[in-house]
């Protein structure tokens, strides 16, 4: 078809860890989704492979994205950007590592290199079965030896010593390879990964442990621009958490504005930290703060506080709370954590609906597809008028069970949520109590339920876990036209 239907997979040292949705036939697919992890602190490498998803047969690979726990850890800010995506060659997806003992007798001619060949762990599959039937060859100035073959495990155990005969002389650069194989009783066999040791630290003493297993090192390839790019935002934090006590001087002074509102705000933990706080940074302290303060029963005053400090700063009405301020994403937030089951309830059923109907609505002339009318009518292409009066008919239906879920469903929105929205109406009464501004109390209300809460939740429903997958271009057409 001249498309694909591409999805990522996140790889931690070849584990894979998470699996985007598909993107339905696109070339350009966007996700939005956002992953954290638990990282174990050695950990090497974090890689994200694109791929297209097939109902018959295996997907295909697209290519792979991969940083190193260097690349990122250089980064404070984290890696935000444009990547090209490389191949993926087999003989570089290696992963596991191997259990050796490496000795020298320091007596003995001629010198003999004892390798004991212990176990392996975690290799890569290399058979439709999802196993490997594994060897271990070890290679070393000219000489090869190998293992026996462990039938259909990802762990062998062979618990065998094989010895090579060193020359005479100083070693030089000369190296021992130990590589692990994947026997094949029909062609050649596959790569599972390879570990080296130089020459010259074996004969100084004896090396025993679990080694790495590494891919064979080739050439760098400029793909540039040929697999296309995957725009990516990675960021590391590596923290150190305290027992709980230790942050209680800190809660205290966060706290402190919000349980006593009667002293000035200037100076105040919260108010210089929305002062400090970037526009990138905000969520995050927004996120942050809500957390806190629902622990400790504050999150309802929180909001208050930070509402009425934003209305003392505001003199135009119609501008309230449309800018990203810490108050406004500090309502997002609040709204996100207690809300969401109450968001699942109101409008996953219109929404399963419409991703079931998957009815064509489009209401831009110069977006639409007369001839899709040939499969709705016998009498040939729809006209522009008829596309755009079917439309509006199922956007108007869809609609009005939208909006009938939402009033209907008052019972049911979370108490906290109610609170909130009574005090911050009470407070923008108190801020602009001329008649002219009456509608203002409801503007602010609607401003945070309807453009911050249920529109996003419908056009995107996979970011608010209403969907498992995100929709195809059709339904997110209408998904969009609706949130609009």
């Amino acid at each position: 078809s001249g498309s694909s239907d591409p999805y990522c997979v996140v790889k931690v040292d070849n584990e894979v860890v998470a699996r985007t949705a598909t993107v339905w036939k696109s070339l350009n697919p966007f996700w939005g989704e956002e992953i954290t992890l638990l990282l174990p602190r050695g950990f090497h490498s974090l890689t994200f492979y694109v791929l297209d998803e097939d109902t018959i047969g295996q997907d295909d690979v697209i290519g792979k994205v991969s940083l190193s726990h260097q690349q990122i850890s250089a980064e404070p800010w984290g890696v935000d950007s444009w990547l090209s995506l490389a191949p993926v060659n087999p003989d570089k997806e290696v992963q596991g590592e191997i259990h050796l003992e490496l000795q020298v007798p320091e007596r003995g001619h001629p010198r003999v290199l004892r390798c004991h060949l212990i176990q392996a762990r975690d290799l890569a599959p290399r058979d439709p079965s999802g196993t490997s039937d594994p060897f271990a060859r070890v290679s070393c100035c000219g000489h090869t030896l190998e293992t026996a073959v462990i039938k259909k495990t990802r762990f062998p155990h062979w618990d065998e010593v094989l010895e090579l005969e060193l020359p005479e002389g100083e070693p030089g650069e000369a190296v021992l390879s130990v590589e692990v194989w994947d026997w094949d009783i029909v062609g050649k066999n596959d790569f599972l990964g390879r570990v080296v040791f130089p020459l010259d630290t074996l004969c100084t003493g004896s090396i025993r442990g679990w080694f790495r297993l590494l891919p064979f090192p080739s050439a760098s390839e400029d793909h540039r621009g040929q697999l296309g790019a995957l725009r990516l935002a990675v960021r590391l934090v590596e923290d150190t958490v305290l027992p709980r006590h230790h942050y209680q001087p800190l809660i205290q002074l966060l706290t402190e504005p919000v349980l006593c509102p009667g002293q000035p705000p200037e100076g105040t933990a919260l108010a210089v930290l929305e002062e400090v706080t970037s526009g990138e940074s905000r969520q995050d302290v927004a996120t942050k703060l809500v957390t806190i303060f629902l622990e400790q029963g504050l999150a309802v005053p929180l909001l208050d506080y930070l509402t009425t400090h934003e209305l003392a700063r505001t003199t135009d009405p119609n501008t309230l709370f449309r800018s990203n301020s810490l108050a406004s994403k500090s309502m997002e937030q609040f709204m996100k954590v207690v809300g969401l089951p109450y968001l699942h309830e109101v409008l996953k059923p219109v929404v399963n609906r419409i991703f079931e109907e998957r009815k064509y609505v489009e209401l831009d002339p110069s977006k639409m597809e007369l001839s899709r009318g040939r499969r709705i009518s016998f009498k040939g292409s729809l006209s522009e008028a008829q596309v755009r009066e079917s439309s509006l008919e199922l956007l108007k239906g869809y609609l009005g069970d939208i909006v009938n879920a939402i009033v209907g469903s008052v019972d049911k929105c979370p108490l906290p949520m109610r609170v909130a929205f009574k005090q911050l109406r009470r407070r923008v009464e108190e801020r602009f109590p001329l008649a002219q501004h009456e509608e203002v109390r409801y503007f602010s209300i609607s401003g945070f339920l309807f453009l911050r809460f249920f529109a996003p939740a419908v056009l995107t429903p996979k970011l608010f876990r209403l969907r498992e997958q995100h929709a195809e271009p059709r339904t997110g057409r209408t998904l969009l036209l609706l949130a609009k």
